[in-house]
């Protein structure tokens, strides 16, 4: 979706996540993403070992297919985002 402003063609906001306490998201050893509901069952063992994702955490798949993660720096002083679409 573009937004056209003065004649100009630019990208869209990005659009938030939705995910939901009720539920797992996993990355798979096969590379395909799951979700999974989650019940109250062994929760406290699936907190076991658990590290919060910190604020600032860009999540990607490179041209390899490989899931990566990195830290801020990912914004410009503007609030656009480091790495976008080549124009």
């Amino acid at each position: 979706m573009l937004l056209m402003l003065s004649g100009a063609a630019q990208a869209a906001p990005p659009e938030p996540w939705e995910l939901r306490t009720d539920m797992a998201y996993a990355y798979g050893k096969d590379g395909k993403t799951l979700a999974y509901k989650m019940g109250t069952r062994n929760a406290d063992m699936l907190l076991k070992g658990a590290k919060k994702v910190p604020k600032g955490t860009l999540f990607f798949v490179g041209q390899n297919g490989q899931l990566y993660m990195r830290t801020a720096p990912y914004l410009e002083g503007d609030g656009s985002f480091s790495f976008g679409a080549d124009e």
